[in-house]
């Protein structure tokens, strides 16, 4: 029972993996970045490429201070909270423990969950499966929408219409389908100059 309570309170948080990196996607892409990953996810996206953090279970439960001390050892002050889905958690004590060491603190989520945490930009990837809660919208620095059909760019254009005026819009290939639906991409964008293309670089590069 305090095991879950000190989950509930977000001072221990099941860890999938934490590294530190370069960003390899959307607005922040090509910037030195350490990943905190959690587990746990209930929105299953069929294509998602990181399956294994779906089951929260299946990883370690971390006490945040450790997490934030293994962040602190490399010269980077950017975090970016990930998963799985990280606000199935309450991220307020582990923001704040960063942002005391200096930290800007970027999240990556669906948004289906409620917010929490001092979060200094917020990328929201809405998925079909599990739509965001509607506070999420406001929150939402950049909207990235995955493209895995052609169907995807109608959704992008309906979850575009809530989020905020300064927010940043992307598109970015689902990585198995990059060849077919990269064309449309293309097309979209120019046709839409108000929208970005996203690329998964890290990927390219060969690395986390």
């Amino acid at each position: 029972m305090e095991a879950d309570s000190r989950v509930r309170e977000g001072f221990v948080l099941p860890l999938m993996e934490a590294f530190y990196t370069i960003q390899g996607e959307g607005v922040y892409s090509g910037q030195p970045a350490y990943f905190i990953r959690l587990g746990g996810c209930d929105v299953g996206c069929v294509w998602c490429d990181v399956k294994d953090s779906w089951e929260a279970g299946s990883w370690p439960l971390v006490e945040i201070d450790q997490i934030v001390d293994q962040a602190a050892a490399y010269p980077g002050r950017l975090a970016v909270i990930t998963g799985g889905e990280p606000l199935m958690y309450e991220l307020g004590p582990l923001t704040s423990r960063l942002k005391d060491l200096g930290f800007k603190i970027n999240l990556e989520t669906s948004g289906a969950h409620p917010f929490s945490g001092a979060l200094d930009w917020i990328c929201l990837s809405p998925k079909k499966f599990k739509a965001p809660v509607p506070e999420m919208y406001a929150k939402a620095d950049e909207l990235k929408v995955v493209v895995f059909n052609k169907s995807d760019f109608d959704f992008a254009r309906k979850e575009s219409a809530k989020v905020a005026a300064s927010c940043n819009l992307l598109l970015q290939p689902e990585w198995s389908k990059a060849t077919q639906m990269m064309p449309l991409i293309v097309d979209f964008v120019k046709e839409n100059p108000s929208w970005r293309i996203s690329l998964q670089t890290h990927k390219f590069m060969e690395i986390p």
